[in-house]
């Protein structure tokens, strides 16, 4: 699998939301809304996700190993640090 483009598009506020992300997987899929968010130890990616009907929050789509997710959010880390 390889991440083929990153979009990026930077947001300017006062909460840790800092962009919001898409990534295309092998010029054949897309997976929108990735946020990069400013945490306690930084910069990290959360995955798209929907509000329950409990108030929780539900990620509808995710990386299902650690390298997985480790290559998303380099890339899209990657992408958001060049767009500065």
């Amino acid at each position: 699998m390889n991440i083929t483009d990153v979009r990026l598009i930077k947001v300017d506020g006062q909460n840790r939301l800092r962009a919001i992300a898409a990534i295309t997987i092998d010029e054949c899929f897309v997976v929108h809304e990735l946020r990069v968010i400013e945490g306690d130890n930084g910069l990290f990616v959360a995955m798209p996700s929907r509000k329950r009907t409990n108030g929780e929050y539900k990620d509808i789509a995710h990386p299902i190993n650690q390298e997985t997710r480790k290559m998303i959010e380099e890339k899209v880390l990657e992408a958001y640090s060049q767009a500065e």
